[in-house]
């Protein structure tokens, strides 16, 4: 395979998935590591990708390129659903949680429809959507209402005046990307400010990111990773970003398609 074929089926991955892993391409493209890694240096250098610890990203990524959520959610399919599966274990029957916009969120609430006695407080429509299909008396949905975003985020002063108002046991934030530095961010301002009116509302809180989410810079923080409490990821999630996270984090989960591999960090 020539240079040129190996570079567009580098770029066409990456527009399908968002993000790719050094491995996955040894493998899809049938060369060695240091080839892929010489071909991304070479499309890094073009300004068509960014390069991350493991893999690239596209470069939109990194800062206001904000997909909507019918694009996000054909992406890590396995791993957002084993995340879903892990982080809705931490959810006990009369809780009052609540669940910020995403793809992941959204997995996130099939797993928790079925926890009785919830009150659950969300600025996604997608998200609310999934709660009220079966209607239960013991279930209570706080929909925040605001502006919508492409990503089905409810934002804005409506959004963040009612947040404002309210006390959560638990939230379950989805981000744009996490680094050590930058934290949790997103590449809207106002999903942000609303995301960060959600934090500050809750007593713990847990990230729920698959690996593409590590490395990438978002335009506007949310928090940082010492608000956090728990930060649910994917087996696919590099050792160093593990160790990074848990030096914040309480604990750090990592799970599998096949269930839990277990702990990151302290507990």
């Amino acid at each position: 395979m020539l240079a040129v074929q190996r570079h567009k089926l580098i770029i066409d991955e990456l527009r399908q998935r968002g993000a790719v892993r050094v491995s996955d391409l040894t493998e899809l493209l049938a060369v060695s590591e240091m080839t892929v890694r010489r071909d991304l240096d070479v499309l890094a250098a073009d300004g068509l990708l960014e390069k991350v610890h493991g893999g690239a990203t596209l470069r939109g990524q990194l800062s206001a390129d904000e997909p909507g959520f019918e694009a996000k959610s054909h992406r890590q399919l396995r791993e957002k659903e084993a995340i879903a599966r892990e982080a809705a274990r931490l959810v006990e029957p009369g809780q009052s949680i609540g669940l910020t916009a995403g793809t992941t969120t959204w997995r996130l609430a099939h797993h928790l429809s079925r926890v009785p006695d919830l009150t659950v407080v969300t600025n996604s429509i997608q998200v609310a959507n999934i709660f009220h299909r079966e209607p239960r008396p013991d279930l209570t949905v706080v929909l925040t209402g605001g502006v919508r975003t492409p990503s089905d985020a409810l934002v804005g002063p409506v959004a963040v005046n009612a947040i404002r108002s309210l006390h959560l046991d638990l939230l379950f934030i989805g981000v744009h990307g996490a680094t050590a530095d930058a934290g949790l961010t997103t590449p809207n301002l106002l999903e942000a400010e609303s995301n960060r009116a959600l934090v500050t509302a809750s007593q713990r809180r847990i990230v729920v990111a698959d690996h593409t989410k590590w490395g990438v810079r978002g335009l506007s923080r949310i928090a940082g990773l010492d608000e956090v409490h728990v930060f649910v990821s994917d087996t696919g999630l590099p050792a160093d970003a593990r160790a990074a996270i848990g030096e914040h984090a309480e604990r750090v989960l990592i799970a599998s398609a096949r269930g839990r591999e277990g702990d990151g960090g302290p507990t």
